[in-house]
C-alpha cells in the first residue's frame, strides 16, 4: 500500500530554465512534465520569477498569468499536482526583484507599505487564477525569502522579528483570499534554523502557514565537517524535520520536506545516488511527513553562463529528459510507498531562544548530540527547552526520554 507520504520535485524547465517564462513553450513544458510523470511522481513545485510577471507595482501580465494556469493544467493531464511560488525572488544564486524595489526606487521588501500591498495583489492574483483546478495544491509565498532579510546577503532589506511576522501574516491571508482552504505556506533557507540574527525565526516556520517547510543543503558545513557518507550528512534532512518539531504548537504538524539535493562536488555525482537513496530513507522514518520535494527536475543547461558549477548537475534528468541514477532512487521511493514510521520517543532539548539557535547549527552543541544519538541507533526528536518538562506537552508528542546536549556528549576537555 503506498504511504501518504507524498514524493514529488521542484521543476527547473529543461529550455531556458526559469527564463522560459519570457517565450513560453507549451510544448517544451509538456515533454517535461512527461519524464517527471514517468518517474512515478505526484506533484510539482513551480516558480514564476517575480519581474516577469509583475514588473510593475501597478502591472501584473496577464498573459504571464495564463501561461502559469496553463502549465497547471498540463500538469494535471499527467496526474500531477502544483505548489507554486510567488515572490521569486533567490533562485540558485540569482535574485530575481522587480526594479519597483531596487535602487533609485530603493523600498523595504518586509516593511514598506506600498511594495507589500503590491506584494500582497500579486499573490492573490496568482492563486485567484487557480483556486477552481484541482490539481492546484496551494501557495508558497516565495523561494527562500529570508535570504533577503540579513547577512550573508549583499544588501539585506532588514527587519525586525515583529514586522517579519506581520509581512508573513499578510501575505498569507492574501494567499486565502485568493484561493480559500488550500495548502498555503512559506518556506526558508536554513538560516532560520541556525543564524542567531536571522529575523525569520524557527517559530514563524513552524506556526504559520498550512505546513512546516524545511529546505536541506549539506554545503552548509555539514558535508565540509563530517563528510558525504557520515551519519549528520546523511541524516541532516531528517534533522531538520525533527529539529522544526521542537517549535510547533500542533504536536502532529505536517513537515515538508520542500527542497533537498545532492549537490556537487561534496557529493560526486558517481556518489549521488547512495546519497538520495540514505536521505530519503531518513525522511521516510520520520512522523507527520507531508512529503519529499527534489532539488530538482532538469538539469540547467550549459548554454547558460554564470551559475555556480553545482548548480548545472542537480537535476535527476538531463536537458535532454533521460533520468539519472538519483531518478531512479526517487521512482523506486514513490512507487513503493513506507509504512508510517513509530513515534519518536526520545527528544534532545533545544534552545527556545532565536538568539541561541546557532547551537542547533553545523559545529554546534546540539546538532553534534543529535546525530552522536542518530549513531548510537536512537531515533531522536527534539524539544524546546521551555517544554522539557511540560508533561502534556511531551505525553502529546509520545516523548518518554528527554536528554540534553551535556547528557549526549562527552565532557569538553579544558586547554
Amino acid at each position: 500500500m503506498p504511504s501518504a507520504v507524498r514524493f514529488g520535485v521542484n521543476y527547473t524547465p529543461s529550455q531556458g530554465w526559469f527564463h522560459h517564462w519570457l517565450d513560453f513553450d507549451l510544448d517544451s513544458v509538456r515533454a517535461d512534465l512527461d519524464s517527471i510523470a514517468a518517474l512515478g511522481l505526484d506533484h510539482i513545485r513551480v516558480f514564476p520569477l517575480w519581474p516577469y510577471f509583475q514588473p510593475n507595482r501597478a502591472l501584473i501580465r496577464e498573459r504571464a498569468v495564463a501561461d502559469l494556469v496553463r502549465l497547471v493544467d498540463a500538469a494535471a493531464e499527467r496526474g500531477l499536482d502544483v505548489n507554486v511560488d510567488g515572490l521569486q525572488g533567490h533562485l540558485s544564486s540569482f535574485d530575481f526583484l522587480p526594479a519597483w524595489t531596487r535602487t533609485w526606487h530603493r523600498r523595504n521588501l518586509f516593511t514598506d507599505p506600498e511594495v507589500v500591498e503590491g506584494q500582497a495583489a500579486y499573490l492573490r492574483t496568482l492563486a485567484t487564477a487557480l483556486a477552481d483546478r484541482p490539481n492546484f495544491l496551494g501557495m508558497t509565498l516565495g523561494n527562500e525569502v529570508n535570504q533577503f532579510s540579513a547577512g550573508p546577503h549583499p544588501d539585506p532589506d532588514r527587519a525586525t522579528s515583529e514586522q517579519i511576522d506581520a509581512w508573513l501574516t499578510r501575505m498569507l491571508a492574501a494567499c486565502e483570499e485568493g484561493a480559500p482552504g488550500r495548502l498555503h505556506l512559506h518556506a526558508e533557507y536554513d538560516a532560520t534554523w541556525y543564524q542567531d540574527d536571522q529575523p525569520f525565526t524557527p517559530a514563524q516556520a513552524a506556526r504559520q502557514g498550512a505546513v512546516t517547510a524545511v529546505h536541506s543543503w549539506v554545503f552548509n558545513g555539514t558535508a565540509q565537517r563530517h563528510g558525504r557518507t557520515s551519519v549528520p550528512a546523511e541524516h541532516h534532512a531528517a534533522y531538520l524535520v525533527e529539529l522544526s518539531k521542537a517549535w510547533a504548537d500542533d504536536p502532529h504538524r505536517p513537515v515538508w520536506l520542500q527542497e533537498v539535493g545532492a549537490p556537487a562536488p561534496l557529493v560526486p555525482p558517481e556518489h549521488a545516488a547512495a546519497f538520495t537513496e540514505a536521505t530519503v530513507a531518513g525522511a521516510l522514518d520520520c512522523p507527520d511527513l507531508w512529503g519529499i520535494t527534489w532539488w530538482c527536475s532538469h538539469d540547467v543547461s550549459r548554454e547558460l553562463a554564470d551559475f555556480p558549477e553545482l548548480e548545472y548537475g542537480l537535476g535527476l534528468l538531463t536537458n535532454a529528459r533521460e533520468p539519472k541514477d538519483t531518478a531512479r532512487v526517487l521512482e523506486r521511493a514513490a512507487r513503493a510507498g513506507s509504512a508510517a514510521p513509530e513515534r519518536r520517543t526520545t527528544a534532545l532539548v533545544v534552545p527556545s531562544d532565536p538568539a541561541a539557535r546557532s547551537l542547533c547549527a553545523p559545529g554546534g552543541p546540539a546538532f553534534d548530540a543529535y546525530f552522536r544519538l542518530v549513531a548510537d541507533g536512537a531515533r531522536p526528536t527534539t524539544v524546546l527547552d521551555t517544554r522539557a518538562t511540560d508533561q502534556d506537552h511531551l505525553a502529546a508528542r509520545g516523548i518518554t526520554e528527554v536528554l540534553t546536549s551535556d547528557q549526549v556528549l562527552p565532557p569538553r576537555k579544558d586547554h
